[in-house]
C-alpha cells in the first residue's frame, strides 16, 4: 500500500471525483476524513470506505467558512495524530454566458472554487510545517489552463488555483511539503450530469473533441492524486497535471 498509516483529508468528497479520490486513498491504506456540506453524501462515502475495510470519518463542513474548516482540521489532527495528505477538491459551477451572470453568482463561484482552497491550505499548513512533511493536491480544471466557453468566472477561479499551487509550492518546499495540482477535463460526474440535463447535446459534442473519444470519469483522476500523495512523487512539486484524455496538451 502506497499510503499505509497516512492521514488524509478530501474536501468535496460526498460524490463524484472527490468520492473516488477518498475511496482510492483509503484502498492505499490512508485514514480519510471526508469534508462536505452534503452531510448525507459524506456519510455514504465514509460508510463505503469502512465497508471495504478502510478507516474514514465524515465531517459536515462548508469549505467557504474559515472557522468551520479550522475546527474540522483540528479535530482530524487531534483524532488521528497527524495530517499527511490534503486534497482540495470541492468545486461548483453553472455554465452560462458571462454577460448573463450576476455578482452573487461570481461570489459563489469564487468562494467555492478559489477562496475555499486558500482557507483549506491555511488550515492544514500549520500541522504539516510542524511535521516537516506533507502533500497538498489541488483539483483545478483544464478550464483554468485554456478557458472554457460559458465558464468565465469558474475558469478564472481554477486559473487562480493553479497559480496558488505554484506559489505555495515555492514557499513551503523548505518544509518538505509537496504541492501539486490535477486538472480534470470534462468528466461524467453528478454536477456534469446536471449540465447535460439542460443541454443534452453537450456530452456528445465534448466526446468528439477529446482525442481519447470519451468523457473522463472520477476513477481516471483518483490514481493521479494517489501518485502525487505518495513517496513516488517525493521530488515533484509545483506541477500541474491534466487528466483529460488529451483534450488539452499544454
Amino acid at each position: 500500500m502506497k499510503l499505509a498509516d497516512r492521514v488524509a483529508i478530501v474536501t468535496g468528497a460526498a460524490s463524484g471525483i472527490g468520492r473516488a479520490i477518498a475511496e482510492t486513498l483509503a484502498r492505499e491504506g490512508a485514514r480519510v476524513a471526508i469534508f462536505d456540506v452534503n452531510e448525507t453524501g459524506a456519510g455514504e462515502t465514509a460508510r463505503a470506505i469502512e465497508t471495504a475495510g478502510g478507516t474514514a470519518r465524515a465531517y459536515d463542513v462548508d469549505v467557504t467558512k474559515k472557522a468551520v474548516v479550522d475546527a474540522a482540521v483540528a479535530d482530524v489532527v487531534g483524532r488521528w495524530g497527524a495530517l499527511h495528505v490534503a486534497v482540495s477538491n470541492a468545486g461548483w459551477d453553472r455554465p452560462a454566458p458571462f454577460v448573463e451572470t450576476s455578482e452573487d453568482f461570481w461570489d459563489k463561484v469564487l468562494a467555492i472554487n478559489l477562496k475555499a482552497a486558500i482557507i483549506f491550505t491555511r488550515a492544514v499548513l500549520e500541522t504539516m510545517m510542524k511535521q516537516q512533511h506533507g502533500r497538498i493536491v489541488f483539483i483545478a480544471s483544464d478550464a483554468g489552463r485554456v478557458g472554457s466557453t460559458g465558464e468565465a468566472v469558474y475558469s478564472a477561479a481554477k486559473g487562480g488555483v493553479i497559480a496558488f499551487t505554484k506559489t505555495i509550492a515555492r514557499e513551503v518546499a523548505r518544509h518538505r511539503i509537496n504541492v501539486n495540482c490535477v486538472c480534470p477535463g470534462p468528466s461524467d460526474t453528478p454536477l456534469f450530469q446536471s449540465f447535460v440535463a439542460e443541454n443534452p447535446k453537450l456530452g456528445e459534442s465534448l466526446k468528439r473533441v477529446i482525442p481519447w473519444g470519451r468523457l473522463g470519469v472520477p476513477d481516471d483522476v483518483a490514481p493521479a492524486v494517489v501518485f502525487l500523495s505518495s513517496d513516488d512523487a517525493a521530488f515533484i512539486t509545483g506541477q500541474t497535471i491534466s487528466v483529460s484524455g488529451g483534450l488539452t496538451m499544454v
